[in-house]
C-alpha cells in the first residue's frame, strides 16, 4: 500500500512514529498505525464518519 498518500493530524508531529494515518482511496478510506504500516483497516467514509461522532460525544467511554 505504498502508492497511497498516507496523512497524519498535525496534533501527532513531534510525537514520532506513534500515530494514526489515514488515506483516501477510490473504494473507500484506509487507516493505519505509523509503527506498523503493514497492518491496514479498510472502511468507508459514511462509517468513519459514524466512529468519529460517536468518538466526539462520548458513546465510547466506559469505566473500567
Amino acid at each position: 500500500m505504498s502508492h497511497n498518500t498516507w496523512r497524519k493530524s498535525s496534533f501527532s508531529e513531534g510525537q514520532g512514529d506513534n500515530c494514526v494515518e489515514l488515506a483516501a482511496v477510490t473504494d473507500g478510506i484506509r487507516i493505519r498505525e505509523s509503527d506498523e504500516p503493514e497492518a491496514v483497516i479498510r472502511t468507508t467514509p459514511a462509517a468513519l464518519g459514524a466512529l468519529i461522532r460517536a468518538v466526539k460525544v462520548g458513546r465510547l467511554d466506559r469505566t473500567l
